[in-house]
């Protein structure tokens, strides 16, 4: 037996772990050319020849309050016949009926296939191929029946229905087919298990772009123009054709383009976090919370890396 015995080097504390952060450059390098690009079309807009001292004025103008509010109504009321039309599209493209699924199919592709403004003028002009409205209970000049308004709803809301079927059959094949076999192994009718089972578990695929195609229907009724609907360009070109401020009004028209879009996008996003419940463990964050956010991550353009 020795008389020395090996010892067990003493427990040496781990060194501290130092960060180094890394330098990104090119985001400096980014920042710095969109801010002279913001400046340089500022110092553009700035010596362009615009009034811009009369564009509050006109923003509350009786006139450009009409056209906003004909164009508001007119897009809920062609989002309205797009929506209902399109669910009974997207239920007949998935029957196994050939004749209704090919019909809807047809729709489909001739509507989503040809503009919207050509759609538009064809209503408009309606009555080059149709004079006489003759519905038996019903007969009168179609120039009398087919006004802007009725011309502008038929384009706008029958082109929706087209993109709004595709949306509500997307919504509806996402749904488990073991959804269906239940509710019919329950009794309950093909009706009924679309009503109750099948449509609210799509509304969380449905409803966000169905979101979308609003507010884009919002600025697709703006062609509406071309049939003398007097909606917000419309009227905004009325104004101007007397003011001759013609860039002024369309900055009007824009600026009201930017608030009905805006006020729908928030509604847009707290209908979708109502859907989300269920489906997700954590809600999106409100807008309110995600602006806290990017404030709080605003400038932050370093990140640390660990080093080993």
């Amino acid at each position: 037996m020795t008389d020395t015995l090996d010892k067990a080097p003493a427990s040496v504390p781990p060194e501290q772990i130092k960060a180094i952060p890394v330098r990104h450059y090119g985001r400096w390098v980014a920042g710095a050319l969109v801010i002279a690009i913001l400046v340089l079309i500022g110092i553009a807009f700035s010596n362009a020849n615009i009034n811009y001292s009369i564009i509050p004025d006109y923003l509350t103008d009786k006139t450009i309050l009409s056209g906003a509010w004909h164009t508001l109504y007119i897009s809920v009321l062609a989002m309205v016949l797009g929506l209902v039309l399109g669910v009974i599209l997207a239920v007949m493209r998935m029957s196994s009926n050939p004749v209704t699924s090919t019909v809807a199919w047809f729709y489909v592709w001739f509507f989503r296939g040809t503009p919207v403004l050509v759609q538009l003028l064809l209503w408009y002009n309606i009555s080059l191929v149709f004079p006489i409205l003759n519905l038996g209970f019903y007969k009168d000049e179609m120039n009398q029946v087919m006004t802007p308004f009725l011309a502008a709803l038929l384009g706008l809301g029958l082109n929706e229905a087209a993109y709004m079927s595709e949306i509500v059959r997307a919504g509806i094949q996402s749904v488990d087919e073991g959804q269906t076999e239940a509710s019919h192994a329950l009794g309950m009718t093909q009706g009924q298990t679309l009503r109750r089972v099948i449509l609210p578990q799509a509304m969380r695929v449905i409803v966000p772009p169905t979101g979308n195609e609003y507010i884009n229907m919002l600025k697709t009724s703006s062609l509406a123009y071309a049939v003398q609907f007097n909606e917000l360009i419309k009227r905004a070109t009325d104004v101007s054709s007397t003011s001759l401020a013609v860039v002024e009004m369309y900055f009007v028209a824009s600026i009201w383009y930017l608030i009905l879009t805006s006020v729908f996008s928030v509604g847009q996003y707290y209908l979708e976090r109502r859907y989300a419940r269920g489906s997700s463990r954590n809600l999106p964050p409100t807008p309110l919370q995600r602006l806290r956010r990017n404030l709080r991550a605003f400038g932050s353009f370093r990140r640390p890396e660990v080093a080993r």
